[in-house]
């Protein structure tokens, strides 16, 4: 008799739990929705995000609004939304980086995306282009080696943080060229750019959306681009394949994806997830991602999971081999 009482009661307590599951997925969102950001304005993944909040809040019917938290290379920003509420209301738009740093062994603290966070949605992709500074006498990426080697004086490399894309794509690419140079941290791409305008460092990886105005205006110069084929931002760029240069068996190209708190309700995930698609799908979207070289390449929640898991397993083999530490 007790046994059966408890099991009503635990009965009783299920239904409720689900039926309230069931009521929040139903009146989500009542209210705005945060887009949290790893990095300073004016980056890569600032951009995408800011250019799918209008849209993305109108398929769901309330404002998203972006919050930038830099610091730490993306890590300040996963680990405050891995602590948020998980109930929709506060979002991740995070590049490859999250799936660079769990390679880096000497790493603290450390972060593990799979176990902390929820995928959502994949959203897009798109080049890195290699850029030097109008004082790096070098005019293409065979110049820049012969630069490197005859320099008695590293070159400085200017990168969106220590474990960010930009730098450990810079470190894929100064293996296969044979190039030395020092990384020099920031606390984002925007500000990175800010000091190669300024003469302040010799090279930079950029995605192409943020390096286009200031190649197209003479500001810093374009020497190759990591895609598979050329840029349609950047046609007159030439891919790293061109130019003869090898790297390591990984994806050089940013991605971009939304995530949310471990632990957010199907219904709710599934909501937004929708709402990504039917936003890639928008002809208004489209355009303007091409204009900035972003491929809209929308992908369920358990695609950009398995992409998660892969790139950790990738990086974390050319991380090991090439004994790179965080610092």
């Amino acid at each position: 008799m007790r046994q059966s009482f408890s099991a009503l009661i635990v009965c009783i307590f299920m239904s409720a739990a689900v039926a309230s599951t069931a009521r929040a997925a139903d009146e989500f969102p009542s209210r705005p929705i945060k887009l949290v950001v790893g990095f300073a304005p004016g980056g890569a993944t600032d951009t995408v995000a800011r250019l799918l909040t209008g849209f993305l809040g109108e398929e769901l019917g309330q404002a998203i609004v972006v919050e930038n938290v830099p610091g730490a290379s993306g890590y300040l920003a996963w680990k405050a939304v891995a602590g948020a509420p998980a109930d929709g209301y506060t979002l991740l738009m995070a590049e490859n980086a999250i799936a660079i740093r769990p390679g880096f062994k000497d790493q603290t603290p450390p972060f593990d995306p799979v176990t902390q966070l929820d995928a959502v949605a994949f959203v897009a992709h798109s080049p890195l282009v290699l850029c030097v500074s109008k004082r790096v006498s070098a005019a293409n990426v065979q110049q820049l080696i012969a630069l490197s080697a005859a320099s008695k004086q590293k070159l400085d490399y200017a990168s969106a943080g220590a474990g960010s894309v930009a730098q450990l794509v810079w470190e894929v690419v100064r293996d296969g060229a044979h190039i030395d140079a020092v990384n020099v941290p920031y606390r984002g791409g925007g500000p990175a750019m800010n000091d190669m305008i300024a003469g302040q460092v010799d090279v930079i990886m950029a995605s192409t959306q943020v390096a286009k105005p200031f190649v197209d205006g003479g500001m810093i110069k374009a020497l190759a681009v990591t895609g598979k084929e050329r840029s349609p931002a950047l046609p007159q760029v030439p891919t790293l394949a061109e130019v003869g240069v090898t790297h390591a068996d990984v994806d050089l190209r940013f991605w971009f994806g939304v995530f949310a708190p471990k632990g957010l309700p199907g219904p709710v995930k599934a909501k937004v997830e929708k709402a990504i698609e039917r936003t890639l799908k928008a002809a208004t979207v489209r355009e303007r991602m091409a204009t900035l070289d972003v491929a809209p390449d929308f992908a369920p929640a358990s695609e950009l999971q398995s992409r998660l898991v892969a790139e950790i397993k990738n990086w974390a083999s050319f991380i090991a081999a090439k004994g790179i530490t965080a610092q």
